[in-house]
């Protein structure tokens, strides 16, 4: 699958939010779906990084016919740390804008852990993990993959910003990140404020084999483009036989937090020399406890 036509590249996203996963992307994929043209109703189609070999018409499925000027991005965070996707992204949509969010590395691996446990994605204990589940530390070299997105696109094309900027102020953050993919600014209603702040309850499954084969099934039917059956399940009653109603999850030792600050240190501290910013707090374990982190998604 080579670079896009002439004519197919007007009809591909100009943008793309590519997270990493766990960095606000679900609310912000809510926030711009009403003044941009995103996929419908899967938020995320995996076709630059599992896809592609479905081909361009089954991406361009994803979109609604019909919308007028409006621009076409996509909010895909497991876009991030894939080669595959990036030199994909390069090769057929070289003037697409990318946006990269930020996020203190080990509260994000936490939270992206309990999400891929909840899920039935993975059936280990977080530091069993951490070492059998790459995504969880490759999405975690944020300096590495800024790089590699720069040097696949441009620097200009690629856009880095701070999850503590959105959660401080959603407004100003809004507005940089329309500002750069080319969208008119627009206000935030004071339910998408207050939307920030919401907590996403998650819970060890009742049945790691019955969640697990849930997410397969889920996953295959949307690759058949069953989408819409998708989204009915997953806003019915029936989703709580699959998720949730387990255990809760604990917090991690603090031997193990500390362990994990180290091993992220390095990425994060070529970081603050890239974007010229202070990031001492996703540095260094100080004693305090960290609970299981909520809030934005």
């Amino acid at each position: 699958m080579g670079v896009c036509k002439r004519t197919e590249g007007s009809l591909l996203p100009s943008f793309f939010v590519i997270g990493p996963p766990r960095t606000g992307t679900s609310w912000l994929h809510e926030v711009l779906r009403g003044h941009t043209i995103l996929p419908s109703p899967t938020k995320e189609t995996r076709f630059f990084d599992t896809h592609f070999h479905r081909g361009f018409e089954w991406y361009q499925a994803h979109y609604p016919r019909g919308t007028g000027s409006r621009l076409k991005g996509e909010v895909a965070p497991t876009y991030f740390a894939s080669e595959t996707a990036r030199e994909r992204i390069a090769r057929a949509l070289p003037h697409a804008r990318v946006v990269c969010i930020f996020r203190n590395p080990v509260e994000r691996v936490l939270s992206l852990y309990r999400l891929k446990r909840a899920y039935g994605m993975i059936p280990w204990a977080f530091e069993q993990a951490i070492l059998r589940d790459p995504e969880l530390t490759e999405t975690g070299k944020y300096a590495s993959n800024l790089k590699a997105w720069r040097n696949a696109l441009g620097a200009d094309q690629v856009l880095a910003t701070i999850y503590d900027d959105l959660r401080e102020d959603p407004q100003a953050y809004l507005d940089t990140l329309l500002d750069f993919i080319g969208v008119p600014r627009f206000e935030l209603r004071s339910s998408q404020r207050r939307s920030v702040h919401s907590a996403e309850s998650l819970t060890h499954p009742r049945s790691y084999a019955g969640t697990r084969s849930a997410t397969w099934v889920a996953d295959w039917f949307k690759a058949r483009r069953f989408d819409k059956l998708v989204a009915v399940v997953r806003n019915s009653p029936l989703r709580q036989l699959f998720l949730g109603g387990g255990q809760p999850f604990t917090e991690l030792a603090q031997e193990a937090l500390a362990r994990l600050y180290e091993l992220f240190r390095p990425e994060v501290e070529e970081l603050e020399v890239i974007l010229n910013r202070d990031f001492s707090a996703w540095k260094q374990f100080s004693g305090a406890r960290i609970l299981q982190t909520a809030g934005l998604q």
